[in-house]
Parts: C-alpha cells; sequence; structure tokens
C-alpha cells in the first residue's frame, strides 16, 4: 500500500514554480506565487527561488516547457534545496516526469494546502475531513507514484507492479475513503445535533478570505480568547460563541478561511464544517482591505459562497484593517484634507456596490467597532422581529 506523502520538514528550503497563461496577467501570477510563498511558509518551508513561465496551455508531460525544466535544474544543481512546489494541480504522471528531471520531491499547491490542514486539524471532526482529502488527492495519482517508485529501487524486482498491484491499492484506498466517510457522517449527525440543541437564536458567521482577522474580530465582539495568528489556516475548526449586545444573544461562528485553486475534494470534506454557513442567518464578510488583491479575495469568497447556496444570505461586508491600509497608501507628507477626500470616496464606492452593507474597522487597533456592534444588533433584532416576533419583546 503507498502511504501519503511525508509532511513537509520544518526549514526546508524550497523553489516555486508558477505558470501565467493567456487568461492571466504577469502581476497576478506573481501575486498568486506570493500566497504560494506564504503557505509554503506556513507549512514550515523557505522560499529561496521562483519560476514562472508563459505558456498557452501547461505541457501534458512536465506542466512547463523543457527548457524552464532545465533551467529548474541548473539552479538545483549544488544547492541543498529538497522542494519544488507548482502553483497548480499536477497529475500523477506528470510529478513522476518531474521528479525523474529534477531528482528533487515535487509537489503541488494541493498537496501543500493539504499538509497544512493536516499539521492543524485538532478535532476528530477536522481530523478525519483532512484524512478524506488526502485519500482522494492521492486515488488518481496512485499509477503515477507507481511509476515513480519503479525508478526509485533500481534492480531486481523493480521491472513495476503491473496492473494487479496497482488495482489492489486502488482497492484498498476506495475501501478507505468509504469508510472515513461513513465515520465522517457520523460526526456530522453528532454535529447537527448540537447545532438543533442550540435553541431559537439568530446564528451570524464570520466568513471570508483566509487570513483576513476573522479570529481576531471574533475575539473582540464575543470578549473570549481565540486562537489567531499571521498563517493561513489558523482556524480550521468552527469555533461559536454565545454573544449579547444590549441584551439582546445571538450565536457567532468562526469558520475555515477560503482561498484561490482550493482544492475541490478539500471542499467537497469540509462541507460539514461549512455547514455553520449555510445553517447562518447573517453572514459577515470580513475583508483584508489593506491586501493589495483584495477585491480579487471578495471574488473568490463569493464565488465559494454561491457554491455552498448561501450568497443570497443576509450579509455585511467588514472591511479590516483599515490602520493597515491608511500605512500603506498614505505617506505622512500628505495633507488631511486629501486623505479624508480618498478615504470618503473609498467608502462611497463600497457603500454603492454593497448597498449600503458594509462598515470599516481595524479589528486589532479596536477602532470603529461600536459601530459595528451597533450595525450587528439592528440586524440580529431584525431577524429576531421575523423568525421569533414573541422572543421580540424581550430583547
Amino acid at each position: 500500500m503507498i502511504e501519503k506523502k511525508q509532511l513537509i520538514s520544518v526549514e526546508e528550503k524550497a523553489v516555486l514554480v508558477g505558470v501565467i497563461l493567456k487568461d492571466q496577467t504577469t502581476e497576478q501570477a506573481e501575486e498568486y506565487l506570493d500566497e504560494l510563498a506564504f503557505l509554503s511558509e506556513t507549512a514550515g518551508a523557505k522560499t529561496v527561488k521562483r519560476f514562472t513561465q508563459k505558456l498557452a496551455h501547461p505541457d501534458s508531460r512536465t506542466f512547463v516547457g523543457k527548457g524552464k525544466l532545465e533551467e529548474i535544474k541548473d539552479y538545483l544543481n549544488g544547492k541543498n534545496i529538497t522542494l519544488v512546489i507548482f502553483d497548480d494541480e499536477l497529475t500523477g504522471s506528470q510529478i513522476s516526469n518531474i521528479e525523474k528531471e529534477l531528482n528533487v520531491k515535487t509537489i503541488d499547491r494541493s498537496d501543500l494546502i493539504l499538509d497544512i490542514f493536516a499539521r492543524r486539524a485538532r478535532t476528530a471532526q477536522a481530523k478525519v475531513q483532512v484524512e478524506l482529502a488526502q485519500y482522494q488527492y492521492l486515488l488518481p495519482r496512485l499509477k503515477g507514484m507507481w511509476k515513480h517508485l519503479e525508478r526509485q529501487g533500481g534492480g531486481i524486482g523493480t521491472r513495476g507492479p503491473g496492473e494487479t498491484e496497482i488495482e489492489t491499492d486502488r482497492r484498498i484506498v476506495k475501501d478507505k475513503i468509504a469508510l472515513l466517510r461513513k465515520r465522517l457522517s457520523e460526526i456530522d449527525k453528532q454535529a447537527f445535533t448540537q447545532r438543533k440543541e442550540r435553541g431559537e437564536f439568530i446564528r451570524v458567521a464570520l466568513v471570508g478570505y483566509t487570513n483576513v482577522g476573522k479570529s481576531t474580530l471574533m475575539t473582540v465582539l464575543s470578549k473570549s480568547e481565540v486562537f489567531a495568528e499571521n498563517k493561513l489556516f489558523a482556524t480550521l475548526d468552527t469555533t461559536t460563541r454565545k454573544v449579547v449586545f444590549e441584551n439582546t444573544p445571538f450565536l457567532l461562528s468562526d469558520t475555515v478561511g477560503f482561498i484561490r485553486k482550493l482544492p475541490h475534494h478539500l471542499v467537497e470534506s469540509f462541507k460539514s464544517t461549512l455547514d455553520e454557513v449555510r445553517e447562518a442567518d447573517i453572514l459577515l464578510h470580513v475583508v483584508d482591505i489593506s491586501h493589495p488583491q483584495y477585491e480579487d479575495q471578495i471574488g473568490v469568497v463569493n464565488k465559494t459562497l454561491q457554491e455552498l447556496k448561501a450568497f443570497e444570505k443576509p450579509m455585511l461586508t467588514i472591511f479590516n484593517k483599515m490602520d493597515l491600509y491608511v500605512q500603506k497608501n498614505f505617506d505622512e507628507w500628505l495633507e488631511d484634507s486629501v486623505k479624508e477626500e480618498i478615504l470618503k470616496d473609498l467608502k462611497d464606492k463600497w457603500d454603492l456596490a454593497t448597498n449600503g452593507n458594509c462598515v470599516f474597522v481595524s479589528a486589532t487597533e479596536r477602532q470603529n467597532m461600536d459601530a459595528l456592534r451597533d450595525i450587528i444588533l439592528e440586524k440580529v433584532r431584525e431577524l429576531y422581529a421575523i423568525r421569533y416576533p414573541y422572543k421580540t419583546m424581550l430583547y
């Protein structure tokens, strides 16, 4: 039985590889590689070099062209670099072909994300979800991995396992997937029961791209400590707290962050965790406005919410990290009147785009948090009046 790939070693040196397709710009590709570098750092690897290539479509054998692969090989020669990470999903045969040429461990973006999820899974549900996604990722790559092992072995008994052994492995992986799905289904039933036992409360869920400050906002709004750090996917498990604003209680949940090019099988595996999003009455879409590609991130989150059939829910867009936005965009010589004019234009733009459902804050600096609380309270009370009118007089 072929085991899942070993975890990335801490401080392992890595090079990143990205392809610029015809519908992408060089700037977009660089931003994707910035994110891949952040993912690598989160997993414990140190990025030492990036390679990009413009292609009409990826090479079926090695994803990048022969010349680019030679360039990467020349760079790796004599250096203590043990990992090559591609920004797009590779097939099993592509991985084995690349590793044969470079003689260095090669993984793709999906494998990297799965590795991070495996490290950060804490609860039984998250661990099963990650393991299920890992086996789903492994299944279509078995044949390529067998070819890779043939070459690595050398000598007697390395002519290849033949279809019988590959099919045996495939059957074992499929059985494992079926077992994990059954176990996840049982955990989901328990989680569903727990959600139903919460009673008649309005439910509010924080959603957004990864690392936008959801957990920090959760801490400020709920006045309870929630794990938060400057790394991608700091939160895998949904955290729910009972919050009371001016005698009005509601449930507030923090959920796993979204990311572009999130592996499909990971989305599938984590759908049960995202039930908090589907079952929420109000969504708080948190945006890191200081990020240079924050509008693209909004698009990724909205697309994911559409896939979850949750996009039509009442939503408040919270533009977080306004303190960093000001730091990055305004120099010290800019007149206050000009700053105010620029900020007004920004707020007017998003006020129009969200139909008035937005607020600008800094969770770490506690800026404009009273206004945020007032808006949330108003929306919660409006829904109580509709859903549970007999409770309205209590709040």
